[in-house]
């Protein structure tokens, strides 16, 4: 296997708006939608379809709840979330290193 195979990228996290919502989500303690929204700079539909693909590996959890009658759904990264930027990042600097 080459030092720069590109097959050691996780594929789930080298999305920008994936990555920038993991990247969001790991500097604080949870996030609501309307927040990562805002801070990704994406469209509501746009942000659920890659939140939706985040929680379907486990790296982001939700909970959804009722906010003075509206709903409100919070995201928090999860510690495999936690350990897969980890590991994203430091294949990133191994292939720099090169």
């Amino acid at each position: 296997m080459s030092d720069f195979d590109y097959q050691q990228i996780d594929d789930t996290l080298h999305s920008r708006i994936r990555l920038a919502v993991v990247a969001a989500l790991v500097s604080v303690e949870q996030a609501d939608f309307n927040f990562l929204r805002d801070t990704v700079k994406t469209t509501d539909g746009n942000l659920s379809t890659h939140l939706r693909k985040l929680e379907e590996v486990g790296y982001v959890s939700s909970k959804k709840r009722f906010v003075e009658r509206k709903p409100q759904t919070t995201y928090k990264i999860t510690e495999k979330g936690r350990r897969a930027l980890e590991e994203y990042v430091a294949t990133l600097e191994k292939f720099l290193k090169k």
